[in-house]
């Protein structure tokens, strides 16, 4: 019924929540947010300064905690990498001073997506991975996001105890060597997709439009669809490190709408900053996000006898116009909070193989090392027109959005929801008339005297209705 209960399906959601819960008992705001740390660069933990001390007291911290020492004949203590950010190599520098004062030696990708970094830092055999970028924000924002040598993101206790190194000594690291630049490690990130992803897969003059985004993905997107034979027109491949996600990319989609229309292309394709969403074009210019792509792999997945557990995993974002479109061929959808570390935590609990997030971010399971890879999404939906010999608009027709309704309440307190029998009831009686067909979700803001409002279904006469008449019942209950 409410964001809350839906979220609290989630084991890594609750740990998260307690995290969060501890850091407020001490009076402090967290450091690492949902996808790392990330603020503006040259500012607090983004300044070279800032930069330097967690690299520091990520070395102190994991080694503390046994969490180095794997075997490294064939990789080395810590692989870095950046986007196409100007602040980038300035932080990479700075993390990797940070590193070597506590004996880590580190290695540069140079311009790399983040998920080629988690991948090349399991294929290598590094121990650590840490990465440079603000994903799908504007060019003055920068990030880290650190992996270990499995690929996976650190959880959320190791996190907490990085974030307490830091406020205990914030002290920088002044001097140190500067990373190694591998420039193989890139040609080897293009050989593992168009080996392993696009193995037996013929593109030979299918045209197609790439939207690297000016990020991560610059310098291999072409390559990797050019050497299995597409006609790849690539833009927005030019970083100059402020043009990152600059009207272009997944979050710009009407530039690539333009080109593929232009040019007459089959799919277009879309990357974020660092290259961990794909969002598609299909042949007449229509966009297919994170649902569509969900909705056409898993389909075809069922269809081949591929699913091995008929379930995906979706967050509460998903419209429920995906679990109508898999409902109809025996596949149910496993809910949970929005993170790909949560989508990844269900992924491994259930065993199954699919999962993502309505924003592009796909997760195809143990067949990618569970890393969200925007190029790795693309190449597996290319598999799938490949196969069916169908247009990328037929595929993805399945997946027909509910309309939604979307409502802020101005309130003058924000009690638990359980505590307004009035609501509680309202909400119930909506969602059983909806029938499974539909949900509402009802949530505070976090930063503003405001209660939001969703209510999704099939008819949108209805849907409108009944959210005129829970807003009016919040404001009578709770308005300021």
């Amino acid at each position: 019924m409410l964001l809350a209960r839906d979220a609290a399906q989630s084991p890594t959601a609750s740990r998260v929540d307690d995290t969060r819960k501890q850091a407020k008992r001490l009076g402090e705001s967290r450091i690492f947010g949902t996808d790392g740390i990330r603020g503006r660069a040259g500012e607090g933990w983004l300044s070279a300064a800032g930069a330097s001390a967690v690299g520091r007291t990520v070395a102190l911290v994991l080694k503390r905690r046994g969490k180095l020492g794997v075997d490294r004949s064939r990789g080395g203590h810590v692989l870095l990498g950046h986007d196409g950010r100007r602040s980038g190599r300035e932080l990479e520098a700075a993390l990797a001073r940070g590193l070597a004062a506590e004996g880590l030696a580190s290695t540069s990708a140079g311009l790399i997506t983040t998920p080629g970094l988690a991948l090349l830092a399991k294929i290598e055999g590094y121990e650590l991975a840490i990465m440079v970028s603000a994903s799908h924000n504007p060019a003055e924002d920068n990030g880290i996001k650190i992996f270990t040598g499995a690929g996976e993101k650190l959880s959320d206790e190791l996190e907490l105890e990085i974030e307490a190194g830091l406020r205990a000594d914030p002290t920088p690291v002044t001097s140190g060597p500067v990373p190694t630049l591998d420039s193989s490690l890139e040609q080897d990130y293009v050989a593992y997709l168009v080996e392993r992803a696009g193995a037996g897969l013929e593109l030979f003059g299918l045209s197609l439009v790439v939207d690297c985004a000016n990020g991560g993905a610059s310098r291999v997107a072409e390559r990797v669809f050019g050497r299995l034979g597409a006609q790849a027109t690539t833009i927005a491949a030019e970083p100059d490190g402020d043009n990152i996600n600059k009207n272009c990319g997944a979050t710009h989609i009407a530039t690539l709408q333009t080109e593929v229309r232009r040019v007459g292309a089959r799919i277009g394709i879309a990357l974020d900053g660092d290259g961990d969403r794909c969002i598609l074009v299909d042949e007449h210019g229509a966009v297919v996000h994170g649902d569509g792509i969900l909705t056409l792999v898993a389909r075809q997945l069922r269809a081949k006898g591929e699913l091995s557990t008929p379930k995906i995993v979706a967050t509460v974002m998903a419209n429920r116009g995906l679990h109508r479109a898999l409902r109809d061929v025996g596949v149910s959808v496993e809910t949970v909070d929005v993170g790909d570390k949560n989508v990844v935590d269900a992924l491994k609990r259930f065993g199954l193989q699919l999962g993502g997030e309505q924003s592009g971010h796909i997760v195809f399971g143990a067949d990618h090392h569970y890393i969200g890879d925007g190029l790795y999404t693309a190449l597996r939906v290319l598999r799938v027109l490949q196969e069916t010999k169908k247009p990328l608009s037929e595929l993805a027709a399945p997946y027909r959005p509910f309309p939604q309704v979307l409502i802020n309440v101005p309130v003058a307190r924000k009690p638990a929801w359980e505590s307004i029998p009035k609501v509680a009831e309202a909400v119930r009686r909506v969602e059983d008339e909806l029938a499974g067909d539909g949900r509402v979700l009802l949530r505070y803001s976090g930063t503003e005297p405001l209660a939001r409002l969703m209510i999704e279904g099939p008819d949108a006469t209805f849907i409108q209705t009944r959210a005129k008449e829970l807003a009016q019942l919040l404001a009578a209950e709770l308005g300021a």
